[in-house]
């Protein structure tokens, strides 16, 4: 095994076109961790926004940076004190460090055993990679609104990444969904297992008009709809956002997703038993990196962006 690597990484802060390819010594392998070697990595909005230095007020960063917090691959090294995996076990996760630095766009990265589980039966590489930060997102949030069988939950960005991935686990909860999507994403939506409301002018009444005694529960996965949660919510109803920490003033949660090796394996289950489901729209290979993330930046993806890494 050699002891460099491949890696897009980026210097300084700026578009897609601060990425280039590059070789780095590997990883060190310290105890309670783990070498991956990357079969695939998921792209997500978060990784060119904080290239741009977007959370730059937020996260330090030591360059050069390996962009990427989703991963799937083969265990090849294991640390001091690992016993949940050894080498050639098949896992997935969600990689987010305490600082930008070394992340999965690359052929091997190093990872605490709390950011994996195994991967889950029948998942490919790339819809393994595409599970790891928008399905611990939904379920993070999910849970800890204490959302139960027969509550009713509005779902904000119900075809998004997140957004999808909180329908079908709103679903299989056994609560009754309304997701808020775009007229042309209502029949997806639909399929996922929720009932379609079209975002914009109208939203509030629409949910009441559905809902009268209003929800129990609202997920906000795309920020700027504080005013119609409000509207919508019945008294002593729970809300919280990834993208707004305006709810704090509301009475609501600000969430960020959190490692977690049991929620994880959560979700590796209901993927194994088809509970939940994973839409990949596109892969590119590694060193295409920049061409992915400029898909992502244009927007409306339906489905995870995927990289691919030989």
């Amino acid at each position: 095994m050699a002891e460099t690597m491949r890696a897009m990484t980026y210097d300084t802060y700026g578009g897609p076109e601060v990425l280039h390819l590059t070789d780095l010594a590997l990883p060190k392998v310290g105890p309670g961790e783990v070498l991956v070697r990357v079969r695939a990595a998921a792209v997500n909005p978060v990784d060119w926004k904080l290239m741009r230095g977007g959370l730059d007020a937020l996260m330090d960063v030591r360059f050069p940076v390996v962009p990427g917090w989703d991963v799937a691959g083969v265990v090849e090294r294991v640390g001091i004190d690992v016993p949940e995996y050894t080498v050639g076990d098949e896992v997935f996760g969600y990689a987010r460090k305490d600082y930008l630095h070394g992340g999965t766009m690359a052929q091997y990265v190093t990872l605490a055993v709390r950011h994996l589980a195994h991967r889950p039966a029948g998942l490919s590489w790339p819809e393994a990679a595409a599970v790891p930060l928008a399905g611990l997102t939904a379920y993070q949030v999910l849970t800890r609104l204490g959302l139960r069988g027969g509550e009713t939950v509005l779902i904000h960005n119900a075809s998004g990444g997140v957004g999808s991935a909180a329908v079908q686990i709103a679903h299989d909860l056994g609560a009754r969904v309304l997701g808020s999507c775009s007229a042309a994403s209502a029949d997806r939506v639909r399929t996922l297992g929720a009932e379609p409301v079209t975002y914009g002018a109208g939203l509030a009444e629409a949910v009441r008009a559905l809902v009268p005694a209003g929800v129990d529960v609202v997920a906000d996965f795309v920020g700027g709809v504080l005013d119609v949660t409000r509207a919508v919510l019945t008294d002593g109803g729970r809300h919280a956002s990834i993208a707004d920490p305006g709810v704090l003033t509301a009475g609501g949660q600000w969430i960020w997703v959190r490692p977690d090796a049991d929620d994880l394996t959560t979700l590796a289950t209901m993927l194994a038993e088809s509970r939940l489901r994973v839409e990949v729209a596109d892969t590119f290979p590694l060193e295409q990196l920049a061409e992915a993330f400029r898909r992502s930046m244009a927007g409306h993806v339906h489905g995870k962006i995927v990289v691919t890494v030989d």
